[in-house]
Order: structure tokens, then sequence, then C-alpha cells
């Protein structure tokens, strides 16, 4: 009985301490210490919490913390590897793990730039009937070919372009013979034979498919390396305009593109840029991938010299504030220039991911000219405190002036740039 009492008061004060522990202030500053810190070397300091006059802080480079107030400031200015421990009396309580790398710049965009995409074979785009003496049919749905399948050859024959399919259907049709196609969907490859059928209304034979092996669109340069020569743009993926499903690329090429017009965004109402492509100029780059995290690929000569067109640095997910910062994009004709935006919020992001920025535009001159975020505004590099931290992605339907960004990080990651690196390794 005795024993029942003291398991229940011992229980009862536990469940008060885990009720309690949440709201104590200690506590949750204690939990807002990260595990692990990623910064630059010659960045500004990282900014990190106490925990009293009873609890000490020391890092293995005795250099890199400074106190200032209730914060401290851990900076290196080489890179390496250190460790930030948090001690009271002679018991750590808590240890960050801090990678610090090499300063790393890149040419910021803000160009407008017109894309050209070419699929891996013929994109599925829709079904239609053809109709016959004996009635209406869909030879593709006959066949199970779905919209977002892409046909890749015909009869052992490899199909690039919509050109080529015409001539084998006619042939078919004629010769009352099956296509035997071989399409793909996802990651299978699936063969099927589609017949085709002479449509009396058109007088010619037809398989009921509609099909493209293009896509075009505008959006906006994010960054340039000089060094690989790689750039990134747009900060999303392309889909088709008809199936929703990401354009799977066989070729594409990006040129430079003119802003004409804008149809302002309005709550409910997307706006967008329009622009006229320069293609008598030579392409500006190619398209080697096209990922969640926007357009990549390698350009034939660097951006053109501009206020903007120098190197600068980056920042990793932990080090963007909220608070001011500018986008650079094209308004008229091919001019980039600057507009300030709020970064609204900003997720510590520690493994790729997209939306990981909210933001909200506060230019009078943009929101005048635009409402806000609009279609071809995509790929707008966003700048705070003179360094390349995200870019431009999606905006919100029921509010153009904000919209979501993603993360510099990822997007050189994905482009297959290697920001991690640690040449001096003093701390190590």
């Amino acid at each position: 009985m005795k024993n029942d009492y003291i398991r229940k008061t011992i229980g009862l004060i536990l469940l008060v301490i885990l009720f309690v522990l949440p709201w104590y202030s200690p506590f949750q500053i204690y939990l807002s210490i990260p595990n692990q810190i990623k910064t630059f070397s010659q960045s500004e300091s990282v900014q990190l919490p106490t925990l009293g006059d009873n609890v000490s802080v020391s890092a293995m480079n005795d250099e890199s913390v400074h106190y200032a107030t209730d914060l401290m400031n851990y900076s290196l200015e080489e890179s390496g590897n250190d460790e930030v421990t948090y001690t009271l009396g002679k018991v750590p309580i808590k240890r960050v793990n801090v990678e610090v790398y090499d300063d790393f710049r890149i040419i910021p965009g803000g160009q407008s730039i017109g894309i050209n995409l070419h699929t891996e074979g013929v994109l599925v785009v829709g079904h239609h009937l053809v109709t016959t003496d004996d009635g209406t049919i869909s030879p593709g749905e006959e066949a199970n070919i779905q919209v977002g399948d892409s046909i890749i050859s015909i009869n052992d024959k490899s199909i690039s372009s919509m050109e080529e399919v015409a001539p084998m259907v006619k042939k078919a049709g004629k010769n009352n013979e099956p296509l035997n196609v071989e399409i793909k969907r996802g990651q299978q490859t699936i063969e099927t034979d589609l017949t085709p059928q002479y449509d009396v209304k058109e007088e010619d034979y037809r398989i009921g498919l509609y099909i493209r092996d293009s896509a075009a669109g505008i959006g906006t340069m994010t960054f340039y390396d000089p060094k690989s020569e790689k750039y990134g743009a747009l900060g999303h993926i392309i889909s088709d305009m008809d199936t929703r499903k990401p354009v799977e690329i066989n070729d594409g090429s990006i040129v430079r593109s003119e802003i004409t017009d804008i149809k302002k965004g309005e709550n409910g109402v997307p706006g967008e840029k329009k622009a006229d492509f320069k293609f008598n100029d030579v392409q500006l780059g190619n398209i080697t991938k096209n990922s969640p995290f926007g357009i990549f690929g390698k350009l034939q000569e660097p951006p053109k010299e501009g206020k903007w067109a120098k190197p600068m640095s980056i920042a990793l997910p932990n080090e963007v504030k909220e608070g001011p910062a500018k986008i650079l994009t094209v308004i008229d004709g091919e001019k980039v220039e600057a507009f300030d935006v709020e970064i609204v919020n900003s997720i510590d992001q520690t493994a790729p991911a997209t939306k990981g920025l909210i933001l909200k535009i506060t230019d009078k001159r943009l929101l005048d000219a635009t409402g806000g975020i609009v279609q071809g505004m995509s790929g707008s590099p966003i700048i705070q405190n003179d360094k390349v931290v995200g870019a431009v992605t999606h905006v919100f339907v029921n509010d153009p002036t904000s919209g979501y960004g993603v993360h510099i990080e990822w997007m050189l990651n994905e482009a297959g740039i290697n920001i991690y690196k640690q040449e001096n390794k003093k701390a190590s």
C-alpha cells in the first residue's frame, strides 16, 4: 500500500515536471540551441544563446567564442571543424558540432530567360476519338497508352519528334498492321500494340492521341558559377501544362528574353510576364536537368557585366534571418533591378527540401508594376546582407504579394556544385 502511494506520488511529480518544463524559460532556450552549425569562414558571426552565469561555454578553438550580453557570437576566420560545449560545473550538458567551410561565391542572376525543352520521345497529353465506319474509338486508349506516357520508339525506331510519327501511322494504317510502341511510364518501360484507324471525317489514319515533343516558357536566372560555368534557374520543376507531370528532357536550351508587358496578379488569378525570345542570338546555355529545385546546365558565356554581375557570398539556411531583403528581376526589357522584399519565415532545413522561405513583396514600384509575384519571376535571386540566400519559386494564389522561396544551398547541390570545401582545417 505504501509502495503504491510512493509510486503514485513520484508519477504525479514527474507528470507536473513534464507539464511545466516546456514553459520553463531556460529549458526553452536549451531546446533552441542547435546540435550542428554550418557556416563559412569570413562570414558574420553566428549567434548562440547562453544559459546563465552557472553554465560556461567553450570551444576547441578558444578564439571562436565571444560573449555579448545574453548571446554569444561564434566565428572562425579559417575553415575547419570545431565543437562548442556548454558545461554546468564540470558536466557537459550540450555539444554543438561546427563545420566551417571556405567562403563560396557565385554571380547572382536576375536576367529574364527563354526556356526551350525537348522531351524524351513524344509526350502523350490527351486522347481523342476517331470516327470510323463502325463508330467512334480511341486506338490509343485501347492500347492502354495513358496521358503522361512518353512514346520513345515505334517498331524499334527511336522517336524524337512529332513529325516522325505521322508517316509511320499512315503506312501501318494502309497495310492494316499494328504499330509496336514502346512507352515510358514513370520508371517503367512498357510495350504495346497500337492499331491506327481510318477517320472518315479527317480522311486519314489516326491513333487517337494528342502528342507534344517540346515545351517553352520564360523564367529567371538564379546564379552562375564562374569556376564550373554551371547555372541554375527557376527554383522549381517544369511540368507539362496539360498532364501536370514533370517534363523528362532529352535536350533543351535557354536564350535571352526581353520583357514586353506584364499582366498584374490579383487575388485568385496569378499574373505573368510576357516576353520576346531572342532566337537570333546564340543560345545562352544548355539544359541538362529539370528537377524540383529548378533547371540546370552550363552557360556558353558569363552574364553581361552590370551592377549585380559580380561574385557574391552565399548563406546557408541557418544563416538566413527574418527581415528585409531584396530580389533581382526584370520588369522592363532586359534590365536587372533590385526590389525590396521581407523574409517572413525561413526554415532551418538540414536536408534538401523546397519551400524553405516565405517572402512578401514590399517594394511599391514592383507592386505597382506586377501586383506582387508573377509567372516568369520564378528563379529571381533573393539577396540578404550582401549574400545570395535563395530564389523565388511560387506565388500564394490568394495573396499575390507573397510566396515561397527555395534556399540557395539546395539549388547549388542540385547543380552538382561542391560548396563544402575545407582547405585550411585550422580548427580540426
